[in-house]
């Protein structure tokens, strides 16, 4: 099957891909939001709407710390992805290392502040209300015994997810989650210990996550090890680099949270802060949604660029128009039908003035989601391709800029409805600047999503140069293998290697359509791909059966059926160069003839 544009794309395998590793990354991010919902449920319903106030004035530095855990960690993510588009996995155990000692240096760094502000009453910065002070005091003092497990047990959980290990990750959030509500109703409940109890449940709950993923890189059988030693200074520095323009937007919502506090205070009074943070609570397990979506883009997009795939970055982003961007459309409007009932569970009374600007919430805010989705993945992108500066003019309006402008103008009127209506306006903000940017580089409306995601001309083959293909049965094997051979000729590669090239094809298709096909009962599909570069035919060949190794298959020729595994053994007496490894649960398949 060819698209218009001539080519043949295996979008149906991107797609499930993106879709199956969807709820690990989800829960992943959702961990500390629903931790963070048990929390808001303790301190409103045991503590008092004066708990949830000091739990708002609280959020700006939690963000902080999220912003460095996303430099990090997106940073790591990101280069980690292309050394296994390149076949470069040797390097995967620096970045491991850097990420770590990283995580652990800035935990050791935010403990020592949040320790003598809290001790020494330093956090005037935070709330001039010296009723609520005392409160936000004891809260800072038991999330930093916190900080350590939440940077670093982010590192164990997104390395994790790129062995694909999702399971241990399934496992340490729930057990997470649990042993956060279990602690909470002890020291909350039963030991009377205050909003200090309140964030050293969720502090010791986080060394719970942290020991259950680092007991993994303990073990011999795994590929990365925890280990002391020095860190490359490189690693460090490509790091910070490329993680740096992703988390600006954190970094921005930092100021963007102490300023939005401030406002509310002057015009609304504490209860505004106190509905905007049950509001944000709830609203922030749902953020985990695109959290996820974005998660699981950032890897794919970064491998498809490491292996110089123009066409998976572009159905990547396909993806998220068609399948993540309606799901987010659906959980928003969920979302906007339950206000009344998920600002019961922190408010009871509806008649209360708190109830009902925690309502309106639940009512405007999510209208914003969808359009963030967008943000998220083209701001990914940029990043991906070194547009800083267009990430950074994105993180400042999304992050501070838009949201602080808007609310500054609507609050005398709108009160604290302004607030959340800056949110959409921000988001319709952003996604304008994106088209516009599509637009100016193009000179005209964007026609195809290459044009919309600006691509580089330099990143890949041209699109006259190579060819992609789909093989969804033994029939098509064939015709993929001459329409493959046709390509060849036509790009000047002579008649034998362009021979060579379509029985590799052939073989190694038939053997994954005829075995592979059959292991598990599931539709699958064949994408390959050949590109013609510097005279050189380069084959990738991916599926998404079981993992099979041609190299350990091709070595097993001894005893006395010569014919055994020969087709195998074919390809790589003939290729130049093979190539296999197994990213994310796909097998793919390099040969270079």
């Amino acid at each position: 099957m060819k698209r218009d544009n001539g080519t043949v794309s295996n979008i149906k395998i991107v797609s499930e891909l993106m879709l199956r590793l969807l709820p690990a990354q989800v829960l992943l991010v959702a961990v500390g939001s629903v931790n963070g919902i048990v929390s808001s449920l303790f301190a409103s319903n045991f503590l008092g709407p004066e708990a949830m106030s000091a739990v708002g004035l609280c959020s700006p530095l939690n963000m902080l710390m999220v912003s460095v855990s996303t430099v990090i960690m997106g940073g790591s993510v990101i280069i980690c992805g292309q050394y296994m588009g390149k076949d470069m996995e040797e390097r995967l155990q620096d970045v491991f290392s850097a990420d770590l000692t990283w995580a652990l240096i800035f935990a050791a760094g935010f403990t020592a502040l949040f320790v003598p502000a809290s001790l020494f009453d330093l956090t005037g910065f935070l709330t001039r209300d010296a009723s609520i002070r005392p409160l936000l005091n004891s809260y800072m003092l038991g999330q930093a015994a916190g900080i350590v497990p939440l940077l670093a047990g982010n590192t164990f959980a997104a390395f994790l997810s790129m062995e694909n290990r999702t399971r241990r990750t399934y496992a340490a959030s729930i057990l997470y989650i649990v042993s956060n509500a279990v602690l909470n109703f002890l020291f909350v409940v039963r030991l009377k210990a205050g909003i200090f109890g309140l964030a050293l449940a969720s502090s010791l709950g986080g060394w719970i996550f942290l020991a259950f993923n680092a007991s993994a890189f303990l073990s011999r059988n795994s590929r990365l090890r925890i280990r002391a030693g020095s860190i490359r200074g490189d690693v460090s520095g490509d790091i910070f680099r490329i993680g740096l323009p992703g988390a600006a937007s954190n970094v921005y919502q930092t100021a963007r949270g102490l300023i939005v506090n401030r406002l509310i205070e002057a015009f609304v009074g504490s209860m505004g802060i106190s509905a905007f943070a049950a509001s944000d609570t709830v609203m922030r397990v749902f953020w985990a949604i695109p959290g996820g979506m974005l998660a699981v883009s950032r890897l794919m997009m970064s491998v498809s660029a490491g292996e110089e795939d123009r066409q998976t970055l572009t159905d990547v982003m396909r993806v998220m128009f068609r399948r993540y961007l309606p799901l987010m459309c659906a959980v928003s409007a969920g979302i906007i039908l339950c206000a009344e009932p998920f600002s019961s569970i922190f408010y009871r009374d509806p008649s209360s003035a708190v109830h009902i600007m925690t309502v309106w919430g639940f009512r405007i805010l999510p209208l914003c989601m969808p359009l963030s989705v967008i943000y998220m993945h083209f701001s990914c992108f940029y990043q991906l391709t070194d547009r800083s500066f267009l990430v950074h003019l994105l993180a400042l309006l999304d992050g501070v800029v838009s949201v602080v402008v808007f609310s500054a103008v609507l609050i005398p009127s709108m009160g604290m409805n302004s607030v959340y209506v800056s949110n959409v306006l921000n988001g319709v903000v952003t996604t304008i600047v994106i088209a516009a940017f599509a637009w100016i580089r193009a000179g005209h409306i964007p026609k195809n999503m290459e044009e919309l995601m600006v691509i580089p001309r330099e990143l890949g083959a041209p699109e006259d140069m190579r060819l992609d293909l789909s093989v969804d049965s033994m029939e098509e094997v064939l015709t993929i293998a001459e329409t493959l051979q046709a390509f060849c000729l036509s790009k000047g590669i002579d008649e034998k290697r362009s021979y060579i090239a379509a029985l590799c094809t052939e073989e190694m298709a038939g053997n994954i359509v005829s075995h592979g096909f059959t292991k598990d009962g599931r539709r699958h599909s064949i994408d390959v791909r050949a590109v013609v570069k510097d005279e050189e035919v380069i084959l990738r060949i991916r599926d998404d059966c079981v993992p099979f190794d041609p190299y350990e298959r091709s070595r097993l020729t001894e005893g006395d059926d010569i014919l055994k595994n020969i087709g195998i053994r074919m390809v790589f007496a003939c290729a130049r160069d093979v190539q296999y490894k197994n990213i994310l649960g796909l097998n793919a398949l390099t040969i270079r003839i």
